[in-house]
């Protein structure tokens, strides 16, 4: 397809041989007008994913959900600047899952990239409900699947008024939360097929961020132990720039257990050093605390909190426009 082509063009320019550990994870404040997160806007993007109800794979709401998110995307980096990857497995109750990785790519001809993802299903069953009768009902996830959509759609809105200093990848995984407990192979399925399947042969950006659960009421996001472990520079950059923007109430300086999450699959499998944002407590130091509502049906928009998305919104934008110079 022909967007598929010049897409592919665009990113191969920046697969060039791997930079210097330093140099990929160096911050250099400069004095850059850095674009306003819109917070409200954020927000109307993760209502709208909740609007189309639950989205597991094979729901109407997913369907639904993939569509909304290849226009929208589409709106701002233009047909050519978009790539559904679609790809169907068989899971693990035998049925043959259709999913779906959506790819965008902003100043593609940029050599210097990097990558912003999230995932955007929602988990198939609420197993930590307190009803019990619902526990197997699917969950809407405004915040686990629709939080971090949200922010990185509304990145994309910006990129498409302020082109960045760099080159961008956004890809929002599919089948990120479709496994059972203690089951981690039928976990992450989208950043699994694209880490073993890349459409860029090659693909090497400076480094990549994950965000998971960023929208919660009160969330904080402790150095997940995955991320210090294979990206400990680029963590503490991030926190610092966090810091400094008044946002350490959210971002801990506090090195958190490790999280599995899709940025395991992608350090292990595509050799892309990527860090995570996710919320989660780690009372004791070592026991990993998600949100009382983390696989509930009150992961709804009622926890919703825009300061927490323009925190995280906000300092991305910092790191985009004002310190990968």
């Amino acid at each position: 397809m022909k967007y598929l082509i010049v897409l592919l063009v665009g990113l191969s320019l920046g697969c060039t041989a791997e930079p210097e550990q330093s140099g990929r994870f160096a911050f250099n404040k400069g004095s850059v007008s850095v674009p306003d997160f819109d917070v409200d806007s954020a927000y109307d993007f993760v209502e709208a994913q909740v609007g189309f109800g639950s989205r597991e794979p094979n729901s109407r709401g997913h369907r639904q959900t993939r569509d909304y998110l290849i226009e929208t995307l589409q709106g701002f980096a233009g047909q050519n600047g978009v790539y559904a990857q679609n790809f169907d497995l068989i899971g693990y109750d035998i049925e043959k899952l259709e999913l779906t990785n959506i790819i965008a790519a902003f100043n593609p001809t940029a050599k210097d990239r990097i990558l912003l993802a999230a995932h955007w299903d929602t988990r198939p069953r609420a197993e930590e409900d307190e009803d019990i009768s619902r526990q197997d009902e699917p969950i809407i996830g405004a915040d686990d699947g629709g939080s971090g959509v949200g922010v990185l759609l509304e990145l994309a809105r910006i990129f498409s008024e302020h082109n960045p200093p760099i080159g961008v990848d956004i890809i929002l995984f599919d089948g990120e939360d479709y496994g059972i407990p203690s089951d981690l192979n039928n976990y992450f399925l989208g950043a699994r097929h694209w880490s073993a399947n890349p459409p860029v042969p090659g693909y090497l950006p400076r480094f990549g961020i994950l965000l998971d659960m960023v929208g919660g009421r009160g969330a904080t996001f402790p150095k997940e132990g995955f991320s210090s472990r294979y990206a400990p520079m680029l963590v503490d950059n991030v926190w610092k720039v966090a810091l400094e923007l008044g946002y350490d109430e959210y971002f801990l300086d506090v090195e958190g257990p490790p999280v599995a999450d899709d940025h395991l699959v992608v350090n292990q499998l595509a050799r892309i050093p990527m860090i995570d944002i996710i919320h989660y407590t780690t009372p004791d130091g070592e026991k990993v605390v998600f949100p009382p509502y983390w696989h509930t049906h009150n992961d709804s928009m009622e926890i919703i909190d825009k300061s927490t998305l323009n925190a995280v919104g906000s300092i991305l934008l910092e790191i985009i426009y004002n310190r990968l110079n």
